[in-house]
């Protein structure tokens, strides 16, 4: 704690004299899981956080985690496993940090239940833009209208340097059921009824098509049946399927009626990373890119290093790709997602899609919510459901940004609204407009000295005029080159090495 503290004493000391003399700042964190197109290098003045990395305490006895904002979500599920205990949202990639989940928007398929990360926090330290070094407890704490304010906008606020996190105990596997469904509307009825039902800890789905989806669910137990009545099943190994194409192939036939859906025994952590071995399903778009390197299980074991999110986020960032591929989470009306998915077929052509249900917030927030459009029929009152829509968009950079803005009018219009972490293209009118205003926002920049730092939409906001017409350094738009010099990077990072020695792997078939 001594570290810690004297760390921030120094940022602290930093961010007061830039404040002084009114000086802009950038904030350098080491790593990133964002999207949008990093800014340029400028002579704006730097405070480095990075050092930030670490999970000072567990306390087995009250259930919270004191955790550094740059710890990443493996060792935070690393640290709390040896306690017997687990956050209660877990953001699907390892690479997502503490801070990024709190500052940014972080939901997962257990906040149907928990709600968003931040809701799941207890007390945060921030480093407030004066450079004063505060206590910002829950909404009905000390600083309550802080702790609210904060979650989800983007470090504008102030600057988080500790998270009390609360925890709940683990199980050694998640029971997950595979439900086939075989359209968009069965998928979104199937969703409804799994976040009824009390036993279910985790609920997500995907849709390969319009007429294939998964519904997957998940319950926590220390048991698996007796005389060999489920199987248990890892996706971190090189060998072992991704998780996608396992659940598509476990839904590849249909169940007849009365027949039981297909179960796995999932080892927990193997469980909450389950996505990260392919990114979901944007890794198949590097051989999508790579067109000499076949799509094959023998491929995708030779190539593993660099298909775990850390590495791709490097490559992506690397090769300039990021500028046209549509990366967007998008929370949803349970009542207009059937909708909003026949635009995404018929404009985008983008399959797979992610669905996941959370619970709702309502404004004054960042994260998103939802409002229904006049003359449709309310079904749900506090849950909606995230669309996730990840694959290649146009080529031409003026293309790439109309069929992002057509994609923003159409989630407006369908009572949606788009996550921030990627790229947003709303003009400051329009995206204020969305919130609310902004007068809830200012008072609190205002209250909180924090006038002089960016606001939401200026750390958002890419400007579609001139990400329409820019383009890309000429090497990296040479195929394949820009995609070898992404890879470049990403080994550079070493960052594959992280996987390697992860010690949340399961070690084999029986945990």
């Amino acid at each position: 704690m001594d570290r810690h503290k004297a760390t921030v004493s120094k940022i602290a000391s930093t961010v007061r004299a830039l404040f002084a003399s009114r000086s802009p700042y950038r904030i350098f964190h080491g790593s990133t899981n964002s999207t949008r197109p990093r800014p340029s290098p400028t002579a704006t003045a730097t405070v480095d956080i990075s050092a930030l990395r670490h999970v000072l305490s567990v306390d087995a006895a009250r259930r919270v985690a004191l955790v550094e904002p740059n710890v990443p979500m493996d060792r935070l599920v690393e640290a709390t496993l040896a306690h017997g205990l687990v956050p209660p949202v877990v953001m699907e990639f390892p690479g997502i940090t503490a801070g990024g989940g709190y500052a940014g928007t972080a939901g997962e398929s257990s906040s149907f239940r928990h709600g968003f990360f931040d809701e799941s926090v207890a007390r945060v330290e921030m480093v407030m833009a004066d450079g004063e070094v505060a206590e910002v407890v829950t909404p009905d704490g000390d600083k309550g209208d802080l702790f609210r304010g904060a979650a989800g906008a983007v470090g504008t606020l102030g600057l988080t340097t500790l998270l009390e996190v609360r925890l709940m105990p683990a199980s050694r596997f998640v029971e997950t059921r595979y439900r086939r469904v075989g359209s968009v509307a069965e998928a979104v009825e199937a969703v409804r009824e799994e976040v009824r039902k009390g036993e279910n800890d985790y609920v997500d789905g995907i849709l390969f098509s319009k007429d294939h989806g998964v519904v997957v669910t998940g319950r926590l137990t220390d048991e698996m049946p007796a005389g060999g009545g489920g199987t248990v099943q890892t996706f971190s190994g090189p060998w072992d399927p991704w998780f996608y194409l396992h659940a598509k192939d476990k839904t590849a036939a249909a169940v007849a009626e009365g027949e039981a859906a297909p179960v796995d025994y999932v080892p927990l952590a193997e469980y909450l990373f389950r996505y990260d071995r392919g990114g979901f399903w944007v890794g198949a778009a590097a051989f999508e890119y790579f067109k000499f390197v076949p799509f094959t299980k023998f491929f995708r074991w030779f190539l593993d290093d660099f298909l775990h999110t850390r590495m791709m986020y490097r490559a992506l960032h690397g090769s300039g790709e990021s500028a046209r591929f549509v990366v967007q989470d998008v929370a949803m009306p349970f009542e207009t997602t059937e909708r909003f998915v026949d635009y995404t077929s018929s404009e985008l052509g983008i399959w797979p899609l992610w669905l996941c249900p959370l619970k709702r917030r309502g404004p004054p927030t960042f994260h998103p919510f939802t409002t229904l459009p006049e003359g449709v029929e309310k079904k749900e009152e506090d849950m909606m459901l995230n669309v996730g829509v990840w694959g290649w968009g146009p080529s031409d950079p003026a293309e790439f940004v109309k069929k992002n803005r057509e994609l923003e009018n159409k989630v407006r219009e369908l009572g949606g609204m788009k996550w921030l972490y990627a790229h947003t293209y709303y003009p400051q009118d329009e995206f204020w407009s969305m919130y609310g205003g902004r007068a809830w926002y200012d008072k609190l920049r205002a209250k909180y000295n924090a006038s002089t730092l960016p606001s939401v939409w200026d750390k958002v906001h890419v400007d579609p005029d001139v990400a329409g017409t820019k383009q890309r350094h000429w090497l990296k738009k040479q195929w394949p080159l820009g995609g070898f010099y992404g890879i470049y990077k990403s080994i550079q990072s070493k960052d594959y090495m992280l996987h390697r020695h992860a010690q949340w792997r399961s070690k084999g078939k029986g945990e």
